[in-house]
């Protein structure tokens, strides 16, 4: 019992701290907006281990973060290995090669309305099949290795890529192109100087929603064939194995890898598109 008094005492502490400082002068600052996730954070792993410790919760149901972050320590390389093979080699190469392409084939799209009529209700067919569904088939295509993990993730990606994309590239007004028009610019002057700049917050608001359906496709894929390596083997084994400590670690390092990616996104985003009313500091 005095371990879950102690629990609601730290929450209430962590609470009420965060609320001085999102309430105070310096709420803004970057300080404040780095510092109050961090309390949060801490707060829940100190709560979630005085609960475990306290109400003595099997590790084979909910590991303690202090377990998990032994057994983190305890297997750098293998982890390393697993993240290198998960998400180098399966979720980034898809990722590149599915947005890379979804980008291209939206030009086309756009150009020629037809394409745009057919192949998008296509896109919207595709992107609502379940990856359990379509994960098994790639990877009986493509083998066991990552080149099926990558040709999961460009399923994955390219649809949202493509619609966001296409979106993008329609938003100019009609005043904007009869003004290009009117200086005498062709269709690739007009696609370069307006309707791509115009579409790249549609553009990088895909390519954010696919660095999340990378990862997840990567390692989901890795759950229907995979060699003795990567985030979803793991992850696979050590249930079986009802090492539930080191699926947690997985799924840290997974966190972290997708925490970075679409951060990595989100920054190249203000730097492309810091003249859009989305990027200015209030």
């Amino acid at each position: 019992m005095i371990y879950v008094l102690f629990a609601a005492l730290i929450w209430a502490m962590g609470w009420g701290l965060n609320t001085v400082i999102a309430n105070g002068r310096a709420a803004k600052t970057s300080a404040a907006q780095i510092g109050v996730p961090l309390i949060f954070g801490a707060t829940v792993l100190i709560i979630w281990e005085l609960l475990v410790t306290g109400l003595n919760i099997s590790a084979v149901i909910l590991p303690a973060p202090t377990a998990i972050a032994t057994a983190f320590g305890a297997n750098l390389t293998i982890l390393w290995a697993d993240f290198f093979q998960t998400f180098v080699k399966g979720a980034f190469s898809g990722y590149v090669i599915g947005c890379g392409a979804a980008f291209l084939v939206a030009i086309v799209v756009d150009r020629y309305d037809f394409l745009r009529r057919g192949l998008l209700p296509v896109g919207n067919f595709v992107a609502a099949l379940p990856i359990v569904g379509t994960a098994p088939i790639l990877v009986m295509w493509f083998g066991f290795d990552w080149q099926s993990k990558a040709a999961v993730v460009v399923v994955m990606v390219f649809f949202p890529m493509l619609v966001n994309t296409v979106a993008g590239l329609r938003d100019t007004s009609t005043m904007q192109r009869d003004l290009m028009r009117t200086y005498g610019a062709s269709y690739t002057q007009t696609l370069l100087k307006l309707r791509i700049p115009a579409a790249m917050p549609f553009v990088f608001n895909g390519l954010k929603i696919a660095t999340s359906l990378a990862l997840i496709g990567a390692i989901v894929a890795e759950f229907f064939g995979s060699p003795v390596l990567g985030m979803g083997f793991r992850i696979s084994t050590s249930v079986g194995q009802l090492a539930l400590d080191m699926v947690w670690a997985e799924i840290v390092v997974a966190a972290i890898a997708g925490s970075l990616f679409y951060g990595l996104v989100a920054k190249i985003e203000q730097w492309v598109t810091f003249w859009h009313p989305s990027q200015r500091k209030h």
